[in-house]
């Protein structure tokens, strides 16, 4: 039993007594886990505990200073003491980016709506990464990243990070997350990905995980805000969620300054406008719905949904810069093809090079394995795919061999038509079938042409888009009709004439007049 305090000296023995304690606890948690399990056991004899009582006890005192950590690096920011304007406001931060960072308009336009959204992301159902990238290093990936973390709401770094430590940090303080050095760490991990990719939309963005001694399942969120930055290409999942922020080396003749010389003030006054701009029109930014460029896939729409948001909320010319920036970043170029893409655009080559409606399995996989910058000569660690692999990949598409009969021989394969819904669905053409984008008009049949051959269609290796005036003078070249085998303009030119009525008859002198300029060949 404790004896009773009985006089003030010995009050502050026992007060003096728990300070020490104190201090040991404080002193325990800072060390790294060998020199823990060093001095764990003299320590946990000196406090009067047990071994696994001090563990816990230290354990707690560590996730309150991580804790407290995270609070002075999450620091948030005080709103501006006025309203602003946000056309004004935005046009001032990408004017700071120009001045910093050597990048494209559209890419500075990109950078200041992210930078945007980090301040209503609380009222935002969609959260895309901006992701910071450059082919080679000294392009200023992580000057941009700083600056972006000096304007984002709550900004933390970091030039490697854990999963665990990414969702714990999440779940604290909610900041807007900035990772550099991403292409010595990011790609390999897995679990990183994987919890970065989940917190994409709002609905989704959560991991579940077991802690504590007592195994308890707790659930973690993995809403924020996050740009990564590295040399090159990452994750195609984790690029298909993101705003790509492209930079390049910047040439002698162009300079920009230093971030360290930038006058006092500079990014603290337009934080506090950008904190004022979410306290002032967050409920606003929520009730918006953009008109999205239907150009762009859906992902494409869902990232940049809430930046062209904020853009229609500033009015002026953010709308239209905005979607220029859209349509420039994401809506220009193609996609890179998946490995199933690429499996099936290649098949499709298959089938259009022999010219027939059916091959035996065993003979696309030979015609797939001569390409030897394609994946499927080493596909097999090093050896050529196998027909099992093909057949597990295409069955992924709902697609299955059948059995063949072809000279007499039965052997298992595909037709072309049980490809038709699958390259309609995931390679963004339909070959062969519909009508010309340029004419309207359905495939030709001619014999000095071949046999059901097409004009080359949108999307498609070859293909240019012509825009004809009313006087028939095309604005863009335009690209003439793929067919096989070699024709002469004269012949393609007399089978127009008589096979394609339906022609615009302004639009016929010019493709006329451009096939008197071009030799044609196809194979």
């Amino acid at each position: 039993m404790d004896k009773p305090v009985d006089t003030d000296a010995d009050l502050d023995a026992i007060i003096a007594e728990q300070r020490k304690t104190d201090l040991e606890i404080k002193r325990l948690a800072g060390l790294s886990t060998i020199e823990y399990e060093k001095a764990r056991k003299e320590s946990a004899e000196s406090l009067g505990v047990r071994a696994p009582i001090l563990d816990k006890i230290v354990k707690a005192q560590r996730e309150e200073n991580a804790a407290k950590s995270a609070e002075g690096l999450c620091a948030d920011t005080e709103p501006h003491e006025s309203s602003v304007d946000i056309a004004e406001l935005l046009t001032e931060v990408r004017s700071t980016i120009s001045r910093f960072v050597v990048c494209e308009p559209e890419t500075a336009i990109a950078a200041t709506l992210w930078i945007a959204f980090t301040w209503v992301i609380d009222h935002a159902q969609v959260a895309p990464l901006a992701i910071i990238t450059a082919p080679e290093k000294r392009c200023g990936k992580t000057q941009l990243l700083d600056l972006i973390g000096r304007l984002s709401k709550r900004a933390l770094f970091a030039s490697n990070i854990s999963p665990a430590a990414t969702f714990r940090v999440i779940e604290a303080k909610a900041p807007t997350l900035l990772i550099d050095e991403a292409d010595s760490f990011f790609r390999e991990n897995e679990e990183l990905r994987g919890v970065i990719n989940s917190g994409h939309t709002r609905t989704s963005a959560y991991v579940i995980r077991v802690v504590g001694d007592d195994f308890e399942v707790k659930q973690f969120s993995t809403w924020a805000a996050k740009a990564i930055a590295g040399i090159g290409k990452l994750a195609d999942t984790v690029m298909d969620r993101a705003i790509l922020l492209t930079l390049r080396r910047k040439l002698s003749g162009e300079k920009v300054e230093r971030l360290r010389h930038a006058e006092p003030g500079l990014f603290n006054t337009l934080a506090a406008k950008l904190a004022r701009f979410g306290v002032d029109h967050g409920k606003q930014f929520e009730r918006m719905r953009p008109a999205l460029p239907e150009v762009l896939n859906d992902r494409q729409q869902d990232n940049w949904d809430p930046l062209l948001a904020i853009a229609d909320l500033a009015g002026v010319n953010w709308p239209k810069d905005a979607r220029r920036a859209a349509l420039a970043i994401s809506g220009a170029k193609e996609d890179s093809a998946s490995t199933g893409e690429e499996l099936l655009s290649d098949i499709r080559d298959v089938f259009d090079a022999c010219g027939e409606d059916r091959l035996w399995m065993k003979d696309i996989l030979e015609k797939l394995c001569e390409d030897e910058l394609a994946p499927w000569p080493s596909w097999n660690r090093g050896k050529p795919m196998t027909a099992r692999q093909l057949g597990a990949r295409l069955s992924e598409f709902g697609l299955r061999a059948k059995p063949l009969k072809i000279d007499r021989e039965v052997q298992k394969g595909f037709e072309r038509k049980q490809f038709t819904d699958a390259w309609a669905r995931y390679l963004n053409t339909l070959s062969p079938g519909p009508p010309s984008p340029v004419t309207g008009l359905p495939a030709c049949k001619n014999n000095d042409i071949g046999e059901n051959q097409e004009v080359t269609h949108r999307g498609e290796p070859g293909y240019r888009a012509a825009l004809v005036t009313e006087t028939g003078n095309p604005s863009s070249p335009v690209t003439p009709p793929a067919v096989t085998p070699s024709v002469t303009p004269n012949q393609l030119k007399t089978r127009l004439s008589t096979n394609l009525p339906a022609l615009q008859e302004g639009a016929v002198p010019v493709m006329f007049a451009l096939l008197d300029a071009r030799s044609m060949t196809c194979g």
